[in-house]
């Protein structure tokens, strides 16, 4: 009997359709995550936390062992019948005792038996309670109210870093020491990421910076335990506004509090989240220790080369440009004023920052989901001209090819086909 393609005689699509018109959270392939509970942890920051749907726990849960900490999802919201795209960052791991979890006052719908799900079937993100979606979520949105989904993405994880070892053969290779700076509504992705380098043997600080006092810091029992639980685990909470909690002296991060760590710099990995203040005070402070001490770095060209940033929420277009512009000898050039043309609009304007803030400043609406590089959505065809990955610091080729509006700026005129 010959063997190769076979139709489905009912296709996945058509079992979706009828389900979800039986009920709006059955799905066999589209992840969706329904709204159960949430917690205000301070002034600045609120729990949220999802169950997800068969085709979510499946795709996501079931293999590979779920998420990796440090991933985020991106959850489509409907506001006033208008959809709306937003990343979050994922709170913990999958499969894991979380204290949150069990924290969290469920009595708004207690009733509701659906709502005691297995651990390892519940999504917790943290969210800053600004904005119209994030708004939504942290105060408007019904308990049970149905989401789509991303699946967990995203590549700031463990696996970016460049973890100390020695092959192998070399089962006795001493753990890497990795240092997480976040500052704000930043520490949410760190608590997966520590807990899983713990779980690996490796030798982890935390440095973060909040307006908040310790005892309003996210997570302070979580960061407790481990603590209690991992001897090679250190925590530093800086409250910006208590000189008594400053390191050196000083409520900034700076080469002093770096160095008072006492970590050995030149083998750590850093991942850092939080404002674009927080990332330019630790590259500016690991680039003086750079040149301060060239000697032991040996073959580095900088600390900076061991910094992993979060990508899709805490760069800014304007820093990413600063810190590229190193790269060349003629970094005013680079962000120089060029046209853009949009050939299928007939329309021109000046700019000299991405693509579609020149555009959003020039009154013209371009397409947009995440902003920073991810989502693919201002993804768009340029006809002619050279841009500049503010990400990469690529230059692209003079020719036709695809490119994303958000993350590129204009080094020469440009023809969009938009």
């Amino acid at each position: 009997m010959a063997t190769g393609y076979r139709p489905e005689i009912i296709q996945r699509a058509f079992v979706d359709f009828i389900g979800s018109r039986l009920h709006p959270f059955w799905s066999l392939t589209r992840p969706k995550l329904r709204l159960i509970a949430r917690q205000v942890l301070n002034d600045d920051l609120v729990a949220v936390q999802f169950e997800g749907n068969h085709a979510f726990k499946r795709q996501a849960l079931d293999s590979d062992g779920g998420w990796h900490g440090g991933q985020h999802i991106n959850l489509t919201v409907v506001i006033d019948a208008i959809y709306h795209q937003r990343y979050y960052s994922l709170v913990g791991l999958p499969k894991q005792p979380f204290y949150l979890q069990s924290d969290i006052d469920n009595s708004e719908n207690s009733e509701n038996s659906e709502n005691k799900q297995s651990q390892s079937n519940i999504v917790t993100i943290a969210i800053k309670p600004q904005g119209l979606v994030s708004n939504y979520l942290t105060q408007q949105a019904p308990l049970g109210t149905i989401f789509d989904s991303s699946l967990p993405d995203g590549d700031f994880t463990l696996a970016q870093a460049k973890l100390d070892t020695q092959g192998a053969n070399h089962l006795s290779s001493t753990p890497s020491s990795l240092l997480f700076i976040a500052g704000g509504s930043g520490i949410t992705p760190m608590l997966g990421l520590i807990t899983q380098a713990l779980s690996q043997s490796h030798t982890v600080t935390l440095l973060y910076y909040s307006r908040m006092p310790l005892a309003e810091t996210p997570f302070l029992k979580h960061w407790q335990q481990l603590k209690d639980s991992y001897p090679n685990f250190t925590y530093h909470f800086i409250d910006t506004e208590d000189p008594d909690s400053y390191l050196v002296g000083t409520r900034h991060l700076s080469v002093e509090s770096l160095l008072a760590l006492n970590l050995p710099l030149e083998n750590t990995q850093i991942f850092v989240c939080g404002s674009q203040a927080l990332l330019a005070g630790l590259y500016d402070a690991v680039q003086t220790i750079t040149s301060l001490d060239m000697d032991s770095l040996k073959d580095k060209c900088s600390l900076r080369d061991n910094i992993i940033f979060e990508r899709f929420g805490n760069l800014s277009h304007e820093l990413a440009i600063d810190d590229n512009s190193h790269n060349t000898d003629n970094a005013k050039d680079d962000i120089a004023k060029q046209t853009v043309y949009l050939r299928g609009r007939q329309r021109q304007f000046d700019t000299n920052t991405t693509l579609l803030i020149g555009a959003e400043q020039a009154g013209i609406t371009l397409s947009y989901g995440c902003r920073q590089g991810i989502c693919q959505l201002c993804r768009c065809n340029k006809a002619s001209g050279v841009v500049k990955n503010i990400e990469t610091g690529k230059i692209s080729s003079n020719g036709y090819e695809s490119i994303q509006t958000c993350i590129n700026i204009a080094m020469t005129d440009v023809v969009l086909d938009i």
